[in-house]
Parts: C-alpha cells; sequence; structure tokens
C-alpha cells in the first residue's frame, strides 16, 4: 500500500494544476468569445466559442471546489520509516517469488545471510545439519501423501524455531564477550541450556527427515514394480520377438526364388 501522505499531496497537486489549467483555457475562449463575436454579430461558430468558453469555466469551477474541500481535509501523519521500509521490503521479496527461479534464489540468499551470521558460534555445526536435513525434507516434501501433511507443517514450524534459536544462542555468545565478570557464568550457564536445546531439537528434525525417507521407501516397496518398468520390459521383449522373426525369414531365403 502507498503513503497515504504522499498519495494525498500528489492529489493536492494535481487538482492544483488542473484547475489553474482549465482557468486559463477558460478565460482564453472567453476573451475570444468577447472579442471575435463584434466582428460578424451572432452565429454558429461564435455560439461555439462562447458553449467552449462555458464548459471550460465551469470545469475550472469544479477543480477549484474539489481543490478547496481537499485543503479543509487534514493531511495523514506521516509514516514509520522502518514499517515504509519493511512495505516496501515485502512488495519486493513478492515480485521476486514470482519470477521462475525467484523462491530458489531467495531461499539460496536466506541460507547464506544465515551462514555469515553464525559463523564461528557454537551455533554454526547445528545449523548445518539443520539446513541439509531441511534441503532433504524439501525433497521429500512434494512426495509425500496427503495424510502426512500434518506432519510437513509441523517440521515447517519446527524448522524455523530451531533456526531463531539458533540465532539466539549466537547472539547470546556476543553479549558474554561483553558482560562483565561477575556476570558471565549465568550467562555461559544459559548458553549451554540453549545449546543442548538446539542439538536435542536439531537432532529430532533429523529424526523426522529419515522417518519421512522411510515411509516413502516403505510405500515405494509395497506398491511392488514400478509400472514404468514394466512397460519397457514389455517393449525389450516384444523388440527382442522381432528381431528374432526377422532373423528366422532371412534364414529360410527369398521365398518367391524357391522351386516348385
Amino acid at each position: 500500500m502507498a503513503d497515504q501522505r504522499a498519495r494525498y499531496f500528489r492529489r493536492l497537486r494535481r487538482l492544483r494544476r488542473s484547475a489553474r489549467s482549465w482557468s486559463v483555457f477558460a478565460s482564453g475562449l472567453g476573451g475570444a468569445a468577447v472579442i471575435l463575436t463584434p466582428y460578424q454579430g451572432l452565429g454558429l461558430p461564435d455560439a461555439a466559442w462562447v458553449a467552449g468558453s462555458g464548459a471550460a469555466a465551469a470545469l475550472a469551477l469544479w477543480r477549484w471546489s474539489d481543490l478547496r474541500t481537499l485543503r479543509a481535509q487534514p493531511a495523514p501523519a506521516p509514516s514509520d520509516p522502518a514499517l515504509a521500509a519493511e512495505r516496501a521490503r515485502v512488495r519486493l521479496v513478492a515480485a521476486v517469488e514470482r519470477l521462475p527461479a525467484g523462491r530458489g534464489a531467495l531461499a539460496e540468499v536466506r541460507r547464506q545471510r544465515t551462514r555469515m551470521a553464525l559463523r564461528g558460534s557454537a551455533a554454526a555445526a547445528p545449523w548445518e545439519r539443520l539446513n541439509r536435513a531441511s534441503s532433504a525434507m524439501t525433497g521429500l516434501a512434494g512426495r509425500l501423501p496427503a495424510s502426512a501433511e500434518p506432519a510437513v507443517v509441523e517440521a515447517t514450524a519446527a524448522e524455523q524455531s530451531l533456526l531463531d534459536l539458533a540465532h539466539r544462542v549466537a547472539s547470546l555468545e556476543k553479549t558474554t564477550r561483553f558482560a562483565p565478570e561477575e556476570s558471565r557464568p549465568g550467562l555461559e550457564a544459559v548458553h549451554r541450556n540453549l545449546r543442548q536445546q538446539l542439538d536435542r531439537g536439531v537432532g529430532a528434525y533429523e529424526a523426522l527427515v529419515v522417518a519421512a525417507a522411510g515411509y516413502l521407501a516403505e510405500d515405494f516397496r509395497s506398491a511392488g514394480e514400478h509400472p514404468a518398468a514394466t512397460r519397457l520390459t514389455e517393449a525389450t521383449d516384444l523388440l527382442h520377438g522381432i528381431a528374432a522373426g526377422l532373423a528366422q525369414l532371412r534364414g529360410m531365403g527369398d521365398p518367391s526364388r524357391a522351386p516348385y
């Protein structure tokens, strides 16, 4: 949504320019009608001049009236720059995601940004494991049946929660470096607790991905041989039969040359 204050002032400028333009146009037509009418008396061309000047004058009055009405309304309050920047970022991200490869490019940019933010932190290694498991889950999610949709939704929410936890671990490490000596033991204890939670959460996420892969493997195994493989086998057998028949015909020679 555009800035309401900017839209208000743009509309104000447009109305002012329109009112001035129609005023000048009405004055020009009116002056021409006053000067040119006495030369040849009243006629059809003079009526056109007078009608044009009257219509232009009426439009100019309407524009001035709209301008006064708009001026009487208070201007909207200026928007927060941070909120405006966030709206612009959301619009840009939505535009990029509509491109064919936009969603994948944005995902890669987010991964690289997270990798740079967690570099050198104790949360870097768990996040790498989470990243690999998330990539695997993305590939599996499209092949899972509809009954597994709640598990996919839960995995997405858990991934975001673990990512936030990894950022909290990294932020706590930065805070501990500059904290006073007397407060460091408490911060280090909190850091150990968060790190353990992150390790357990990433382990549970990996177990979920393994379970999803096992479900797909069992589903494919219970379905028997794939239809594509069956059709290819049948086509191969057919071609072998045709080749054997042709070889047999060549061995018999040309029937038209055989003696009676």
